[in-house]
């Protein structure tokens, strides 16, 4: 394996982040991927049984980080089942146990708790900064490697080590 990578000869990996509602966790890994992954990932995310709207908290963490996300809508997991995903990042558990078979798509599980579970603003604010502290510190991780040019099976090792080590 080489740590360059030839962009003439490499395409952008699509990323799929999947969690029960789409709502919180999978819009702010989404956001992080899209908008760090400078062309290099193309990122979507949806939901097993996802919200009517997008969590009020982690449209507000997002622009708190300078991404802006108003106007998003989650949506299901079947709208997405029937494309091409290089790797699907599970963020919760109810979704890892939901998660359809992708062929050939790397799969890893960074399992995180859900900030929406919260009773009070000051408290779900705070569970939102540390959901998007988490997911940064593993996106940055993430886009650190050459994951252009990594098989399914090393994507997924890595991955998982990124999990592992955060």
């Amino acid at each position: 394996m080489t740590d360059t990578v030839n962009p003439a000869t490499t395409r952008p990996i699509s990323v799929l982040v999947l969690c029960t509602g789409n709502s919180a966790r999978s819009q702010i890994a989404e956001a992080l991927l899209a908008t760090r992954g400078e062309g290099r990932i193309v990122a979507s995310s949806a939901g097993s049984h996802p919200a009517p709207r997008v969590n009020p908290y982690a449209v507000e963490t997002l622009r708190e980080h300078g991404i802006p996300w108003e106007g998003r809508t989650p949506q299901h997991i079947d709208a997405v089942a029937e494309s091409h995903h290089d790797l699907v990042i599970t963020v919760c558990d109810n979704a890892r146990d939901a998660c359809p078979f992708l062929p050939g798509a790397a799969a890893v599980h960074w399992g995180l708790p859900d900030p929406a579970e919260e009773t009070t603003p000051e408290a779900a604010r705070r569970a939102f900064d540390a959901t998007f502290d988490a997911l940064d510190r593993r996106v940055t991780a993430l886009l650190a490697l050459p994951v252009e040019s990594f098989d399914a099976a090393t994507l997924t090792e890595q991955a998982r080590r990124i999990h592992e080590l955060s």
